[in-house]
């Protein structure tokens, strides 16, 4: 049997501590959304989870600056992290501010007209609008860690058109994310500890590829 070379166990080890370290960088960073999903009812804590949402997307962001950094070579996890949550953050916030405060009042106005006359008009097209903001919030992030000085107002742009555009990517990211949830309500230490991570390399791979016209833009010499 032919013996694994040791470039590919430092491969393999790299990517292990990689995923395990994310797992925790995240966790500590969003540790008021991950407290609040483990001990109350989101049927009754929906708008301290609303809130700890927006503040837990700087995180994302970063988890997602920090793939980045080790495709190009970047071993550190941790300090690629921390740069990526520093030169994120504030962008950030405003982009998980925005997003959940979209998804609030349109998931209000979806309990509001679901018992009347006009709910099957209404509300099918409001879900498509929530649909809408998350895949928006999950790609902008990503940009976000792709180009952290690129304007919030074209990132959001960019992001609601590519996304919708190629839709069926991101139905693949959601997917891969609905099932982590799963993962979650069952098992929390499983989730936390061992699949968050792949979950959202998965969703960050996904973006990059829907992405890819304007991250091109981005990347090109000038001149």
């Amino acid at each position: 049997m032919k013996r694994v070379s040791h470039d590919t166990w430092a491969s393999i080890l790299g990517v292990l501590h990689l995923g395990l370290m994310v797992n925790l960088l995240v966790l500590v960073t969003a540790s008021p959304l991950v407290v609040l999903l483990i001990t109350t009812d989101p049927l009754r804590s929906w708008p301290l989870l609303a809130l700890a949402a927006a503040l837990a997307l700087p995180a994302l962001a970063a988890a997602f600056g920090t793939y980045r950094a080790h495709e190009q070579g970047e071993n550190q996890v941790v300090r690629a992290f921390l740069r990526a949550l520093r030169a994120t953050w504030r962008k950030a916030l405003a982009l998980g501010g925005l997003a959940a405060g979209t998804a609030v009042v349109l998931l209000v106005d979806v309990r509001m007209l679901a018992d009347t006359a006009a709910s099957v008009l209404v509300v099918p097209v409001l879900l498509l609008l929530i649909a809408l903001t998350a895949s928006t919030a999950l790609l902008a992030a990503v940009a976000l860690a792709e180009a952290p000085a690129a304007r919030l107002r074209d990132n959001l742009r960019s992001s609601l058109y590519l996304g919708a555009r190629r839709w069926y990517v991101q139905l693949l990211s959601f997917a891969v994310l609905g099932v982590q949830a799963a993962v979650f309500t069952t098992m929390p230490a499983v989730a936390i500890g061992l699949t968050a991570a792949p979950a959202l390399y998965v969703a960050w791979a996904n973006a990059r590829f829907v992405l890819r016209p304007v991250l091109a833009v981005a990347d090109a010499p000038a001149g």
